[in-house]
């Protein structure tokens, strides 16, 4: 599209090319009586014949009612009103401080909250990401970032790395938990799980991991779709998924969908994509259900 915006705006009374030379204003030998102020609107549109001299107002009316208007408008302290280009008291612009601390529910005050509980998971050649479900040392990923791994280490919100291992997995949930040692899960805060069964088209989420290996990464977006079919997990079946149109890439894999509370509603699992060759966002990602989440990981850890 060009960015060409079309001509400036002209008011209904333009007339292109120079304006006429309308002479001397004629010369009244007496002021008529003032008549009562009509409002503006109610006034004639002013001819576009006559063009008053630069920085003055002026409709055409007799020279001499201008003058006694304007004796009268001096005479009241209306110099400024009766004489157009009067510059008017500086104005005093307010700027506000700098906001305090984040509003309690806002998008600032939720990423804060979860991100010291999201962590990069990295699986042999595989990385993804994990989010603390308690102070034991739990986290939750995806099956399939720690499939096959030997040795799986996490990246904390401070820089640390720390081994963990793999408790236990449910490969056709596409779910695992993983265990850091007491010490190292004081590095850790554990997130607050929300209800999935509680959410709505269009509330407001956040999907929180290491997309393309950058740590600590935050995107926005909303609930497109609810109950949504995706396959998920070896079998391939197709499972209930919340939809979302928060950025989500190959990476985020494990990492949490939370609320404008900050509560984990999802675990980002899946992204739609264009084609076998193509990879990346598009705007619609997949997340497994915190309610069918929490059934699972208590299984896994019984």
């Amino acid at each position: 599209m060009s960015p060409h915006l079309g001509h400036p705006f002209r008011g209904p009374d333009y007339i292109p090319g120079s304006p006429p030379n309308p002479g001397p204003p004629p010369v009244s030998p007496a002021p008529p009586p003032i008549s009562p102020v009509t409002p503006a609107s109610a006034s004639a549109p002013p001819s576009p014949v006559a063009a008053p001299p630069a920085g003055v107002t002026v409709t055409r009316r007799r020279a001499g009612f201008f003058i006694g208007t304007l004796v009268l408008s001096i005479a009241a302290g209306g110099v400024a009103g009766a004489v157009t280009g009067a510059r008017d008291p500086a104005v005093d612009l307010q700027q506000a401080a700098p906001p305090a601390a984040a509003a309690q529910g806002s998008i600032t005050a939720a990423a804060a909250s979860v991100l010291p509980g999201v962590v990069s998971v990295r699986a042999g050649r595989a990385t993804g990401s994990g989010f603390a479900i308690d102070q034991q040392g739990h986290v939750v990923t995806n099956a399939h970032v720690v499939e096959g791994a030997s040795d799986v280490s996490l990246v904390l919100s401070n820089g640390r790395t720390v081994d963990a291992r793999v408790v236990g997995a449910d490969e056709d949930n596409d779910l695992a938990v993983l265990q850091v040692s007491t010490s190292d899960a004081a590095g850790l805060r554990a997130l607050t799980l929300g209800r999935s069964a509680q959410l709505q088209v269009g509330d407001p989420v956040l999907a929180v991991g290491s997309p393309l290996g950058l740590e600590g990464t935050v995107t926005a977006g909303i609930v497109s779709a609810v109950n949504r079919q995706a396959r998920f997990g070896d079998n391939s079946t197709r499972q209930s998924a919340i939809q979302t149109d928060a950025a989500i890439n190959p990476g985020n894999s494990g990492g949490p969908l939370v609320n404008a509370a900050g509560q984990v509603v999802g675990v980002n699992t899946a992204i739609a994509t264009l084609g076998t060759t193509r990879s990346g966002n598009i705007g619609i990602g997949f997340a497994i259900p915190v309610d069918r989440m929490t059934t699972i990981v208590k299984n896994l850890l019984d």
